[in-house]
């Protein structure tokens, strides 16, 4: 039996695309002589929906395209991912299902089990879990379909009361498939590897993954999908961050083959994650990320804020690589207490790129600003006030700019800022899209030297000089933040993993520092929640994934 997989990139809620993507694909398995091809979770309507669930309307365009594809799975079967309307009066009025397409009609619907109610995902505020497990009969064999999280309840710690696979495992099934969207992030990749080894040793049998790719609005996939033959060996690979299509003959996994998994090891600590941990698929992410925002919003071009620092410069070369060097401006912002060489590293670096920039010193209009101010500052000394007018300054420049041009403006700034508030609402924390602000700062370190890989793109002085917002004389971020090498890897323990201050303290920590850092983090959730979005790379990223109150007495 020929079983393919299909992995493609989704926009949520565009039906005749998404239509149109899934119905050719089937075309061309079919002419390969497919049996069975497999598409992702929910992918008719693309992941995830949302609220956009609650629209009668939009399920009966999910229930159309379903009529459509089915018209062509005459000779080929299709399992693909919709919701489907629950019959019974008791419980939710969704199911999320696995739709078995086959001779031009529905021969089947699977509906998922296990709905996951953490982080990024709310499945169980739309969905109805299933309460009834079947295999799906198909040319001689049983196929045990189950959906995304289905796979996910094993290991001494279960999240869930009930496991759908030992459920279907009295009706001998010969071979497991699994419909996927599994968001990224830099541990993920690994973790999905072990998830499925473990199902496919513990039910000794093969597996077919299918999991989405492609980026929706914060959250990205990253594909990667998998065929597992009995033993636990990988026998295919999709590739990561692209659309593909493959097969794999069901009747070659009843061989053994020879073992393609490294044992998987999480990052443990912020040295390692850093300096060496899946760098390059971050870039990867970001990048599609990116993309994938312009591309499914119908924007073509960015505009950011070029600094001559580290965060900026990373973010241009991202925004280059994603959009072109044609379709991404840079403004450079010089004030008062911008020194020259960060000009000069500026436009050094949009020489390298060959992006178009432009030099709009902002000194008069400060200092018309300060003077307008003057009668109510009242002779006050210089603090965060003028400061902060520096970046506001800047924002409303490009925000005028975007404006008048139709540019989407980037926000540039790092997850360790945004976690200490260390940046100014309206000013410098304006944007459409957050292209940092997942990544630490030693992380953004480590994706510059990874984008120099080959040759000097950002200039090396931007990656070496002490890092500056450049608001004041002689100003450094370590003024007013602790060491971006120890700030981290407190952030990380408590962010990532949500250790206390004891915990933290315990492992070595500072206490008078870990309390300041966990009271700046607290303290300024409330310009948090006025952010853009932010592309998520980690397993706890700022946003729709991380709910804390903004007025709360925790830790403060």
């Amino acid at each position: 039996m020929k079983i393919f997989l299909a992995q493609q990139n989704y926009h949520i809620g565009n039906f005749e695309a998404n239509t149109a993507k899934i119905i050719s694909v089937v075309r061309e398995a079919e002419q390969q002589g497919a049996d069975l091809v497999v598409f992702s979770e929910l992918s008719v309507c693309g992941y995830p929906p949302r609220d956009f669930l609650e629209f009668e309307d939009f399920i009966t365009k999910c229930y159309a395209a379903i009529d459509e594809i089915k018209g062509y799975t005459k000779r080929t079967a299709v399992l693909v991912g919709s919701p489907c309307r629950n019959p019974v009066a008791e419980g939710k009025d969704l199911f999320n299902a696995a739709w078995f397409l086959y001779e031009g009609e529905v021969k089947q619907v699977i509906h998922k089990t296990l709905l996951p109610t953490y982080d990024v995902f709310d499945e169980y505020r739309y969905f109805e879990p299933a309460y009834t497990w079947n295999v799906i009969p198909f040319k001689g064999k049983k196929l045990a379909v189950t959906i995304c999280e289905d796979i996910w309840n094993l290991g001494d710690n279960p999240l869930y009361r009930i496991c759908p696979m030992d459920m279907l495992m009295n009706q001998q099934p010969d071979v497991m498939i699994n419909l996927s969207a599994s968001p990224f992030d830099y541990d993920h990749a690994e973790s999905r590897k072990e998830i499925i080894r473990a199902n496919v040793k513990k039910y000794r049998l093969p597996m077919y993954y299918c999991n989405a790719v492609g980026s929706q609005t914060e959250i990205v996939f990253d594909g990667g999908s998998m065929v597992f033959d009995a033993q636990g060996n990988i026998m295919k690979q999709l590739p990561f961050f692209e659309e593909a299509m493959e097969y794999v003959d069901l009747d070659t996994l009843a061989k053994a083959g020879e073992s393609q998994l490294m044992p998987f090891h999480a990052a443990s600590d912020l040295t390692e994650l850093v300096f060496s941990h899946n760098i390059h698929r971050i870039h990867d992410a970001i990048v599609m990320g990116i993309r994938d925002y312009f591309r499914k919003m119908g924007f073509k071009q960015a505009i950011l804020g070029s600094s001559g620092g580290i965060d900026s410069a990373v973010t241009l070369v991202l925004a280059v690589e994603a959009l072109g060097k044609e379709n991404v401006r840079a403004i450079l912002m010089p004030s008062p207490y911008s020194t020259d060489h960060s000009v000069d590293d500026a436009v050094a670096l949009s020489r390298n790129l060959d992006n178009p920039y432009n030099i709009i010193r902002i000194n008069d209009i400060y200092e018309t600003f300060l003077q307008t101010l003057e009668p109510y500052f009242n002779g006050l000394p210089f603090n965060v006030a003028e400061e902060n007018t520096q970046s506001r300054i800047r924002g409303n420049l490009l925000m005028g700019l975007a404006n008048k041009f139709g540019y989407i403006l980037l926000n540039t700034s790092n997850k360790s800022e945004l976690s200490t508030g260390y940046g100014t609402l309206y000013g410098d924390m304006a944007g459409g899209l957050s292209v940092l602000g997942d990544v630490y700062k030693m992380q953004v370190y480590a994706l510059a030297e990874y984008i120099n890989r080959e040759k000097e793109i950002i200039p090396r002085n931007i990656i070496d000089k002490a890092p500056s917002a450049e608001l004041r004389p002689n100003q450094k971020d370590s003024d007013s933040l602790p060491d971006y090498a120890v700030l981290d890897k407190i952030l990380y323990q408590y962010i990532e993993r949500r250790q206390g201050p004891r915990e933290i303290i315990a492992q070595g920590f500072d206490a008078a520092l870990v309390t300041r850092t966990l009271k700046m983090v607290n303290t300024n959730e409330y310009k948090r929640n006025q952010f853009c979005p932010i592309i998520r790379v980690s397993s706890k990223a700022f946003g729709v994934g991380r709910r804390v109150p903004i007025v709360g007495k925790y830790l403060s």
